[in-house]
């Protein structure tokens, strides 16, 4: 090993909307942290970023600024993303002093602007060499799929930002379709639900605990009452109100109902030979989203079609993104290729 090879390392980076995950070649998965970073406002120094800094989220002072600098999968603020991409970097490589080749995993709806975007900050923190895969794509190697093969395979990717789906054969995405619709969204929907109906104001962090611990997407066979506190929007005050799953699931199903249809659209672009493959081997549901309990049976139901929660959905993208950072030759057909004008 030349001095060379000491100092850089090939990673993979899910650069996710909730969640950055970081995968070191010959090491695995070494970081995983929310994509949330807590800055000085005046200077812009980085102050806490990932779980510390998601500890301080709704309860900062007028100095701190929480953010999470990922929007919709794609760079909302570009020189917060870069500090974090550096930081969450430097942590996992103490002492490195960059970073050779970088697989960096992206929504496959993005825009030329925002892929630009994505491989200028990774440059920036210290990258030699960038690469891109699209989100499903890498979802699919990392579940174990062999994407080379002449056979279709359908996967959606519901992240914090945007829910990917794909059907891929031959290392390649036959047809896409890529919403901003998924974790964020039904956080949102959450919030905006307790403010109509129980006039209580709630923070985005109480919003997700309250969609993990009840959400779902179909009827469950225990329904569940929890205690929810918020802000009194009449009277100011801290409150306590009680709500059922049945509320949070109906305060969910615009989202969950918007999935489902481009579910459906992606279905009908497909090709009959591919369609075939898909009634025989199923739908994989990948990402954070698809805990949500009952949305696999809540699709099967829609589309009468097989459905399966992968592994450890959560890492899937990273792991996928991983194998590709480890064979970067046999799998350079499923990168995304730079278009020059």
């Amino acid at each position: 090993m030349g001095l060379l090879d000491f100092f850089s390392a090939d990673i993979a980076i899910d650069l996710g909307t909730a969640n950055t995950l970081i995968y070191i070649k010959g090491k695995g998965i070494v970081l995983n942290e929310p994509s949330i970073v807590a800055f000085d406002k005046n200077s812009k120094r980085i102050i806490a970023l990932g779980n510390k800094a998601k500890e301080m989220q709704g309860r900062e002072h007028k100095e701190i600024k929480v953010c999470r600098p990922m929007r919709d999968g794609v760079i909302a603020d570009f020189e917060i993303t870069e500090g974090m991409i550096r930081a969450f970097i430097k942590r996992v490589r103490a002492g490195a002093f960059s970073s050779r080749r970088v697989v960096v995993a992206v929504p496959s709806g993005v825009t030329e602007v925002e892929k630009r975007a994505v491989r200028d900050s990774a440059e920036h923190a210290g990258a030699k060499e960038v690469h891109l895969v699209a989100e499903p794509m890498a979802a699919a190697i990392g579940i174990g799929i062999d994407v080379e093969a002449p056979v279709g395979n359908m996967i959606i990717d519901i992240g914090g930002g945007t829910t990917e789906i794909a059907v891929i054969a031959l290392a390649g995405i036959v047809n896409e379709e890529s919403i901003r619709i998924a974790g964020d969204e039904m956080n949102y929907a959450i919030m905006q639900f307790f403010k109509k109906n129980h006039n209580i104001l709630i923070g985005e962090r109480t919003a997700e605990a309250i969609k993990c611990e009840v959400g779902s997407a179909v009827p469950l066979k225990e329904e569940i009452t929890i205690q929810v506190k918020g802000r009194d929007l009449v009277g100011g005050i801290p409150k306590t109100t009680e709500v059922s799953s049945v509320e949070i699931r109906e305060a969910l199903n615009e989202c969950i109902v918007q999935i489902v249809e481009a579910v459906r659209q992606t279905l009908e672009r497909t090709p009959p030979e591919l369609s075939a493959d898909i009634l025989d081997r199923g739908i994989m549901l990948t990402g954070g989203g698809a805990l949500l309990k009952g949305l696999d049976e809540r699709i099967r139901m829609e589309t009468n079609l097989p459905v399966h929660i992968a592994e450890d959905p959560l890492t899937a993208v990273a792991r996928g993104a991983g194998k590709i950072i480890e064979n970067l030759n046999h799998y350079s057909k499923v990168l995304i290729r730079n278009r020059r004008y």
